[in-house]
């Protein structure tokens, strides 16, 4: 069995999720959303982002971790701060040992929904159907539990590449 923490990057909301895998079956562990106050300054909300990710690791000590890579269609600004904010991301389960795997939106959205172009509720409803005891408030930590839904999928695939 693989503990796994799927996270959302984002730096006004940075959903995550947690399952667990074994073989073919995924238990939902628990989901939310880490929000730092818009009135920080941008340090003070990458340290909110790092201390949330770090106490959810150690409250809930997954064993490897999953993070979506972002695509944005905005303005050079916000894609600066949400990179700073996927650095961070990436970087905090890192510095505690844990393998993190990167996957892009449409294959999050391939391995849960069944097409690369799903629309967030489809997400969600997959999301709740594969894991049904799953209570989460909004679309970040839906997100991020896809995520980790992919990441376990992959992961299998992998390892059975290695195996053959």
């Amino acid at each position: 069995m693989v503990r796994i923490i799927g996270i959302d990057p984002g730096l006004r909301r940075c959903g995550w999720g947690i399952i667990e895998s074994e073989g073919n079956r995924l238990r939902y562990v628990a989901s939310g959303t880490i929000t730092p106050a818009v009135n920080m300054s941008l340090a003070e909300r990458l340290v909110a982002l790092h201390q949330g990710i770090r106490q959810l690791i150690e409250l809930h000590r997954p064993d490897e971790a999953a993070v979506e890579e972002t695509f944005v269609n905005a303005g050079p600004r916000s894609a600066l701060q949400l990179g700073q904010a996927r650095g961070v991301v990436l970087m905090t389960p890192a510095s505690m040992g844990l393998a993190v795997g990167e996957y892009a939106a449409n294959l999050v959205k391939k391995a849960v929904v069944g097409t690369g172009h799903a629309e967030k509720g489809q997400v969600q409803l997959m999301v709740k159907t594969l894991l049904p005891a799953a209570d989460f408030k909004g679309a970040d930590a839906a997100d991020a539990l896809a995520i980790a839904i992919c990441h376990a999928h992959h992961r299998t695939i992998t390892a059975l590449r290695i195996s053959a």
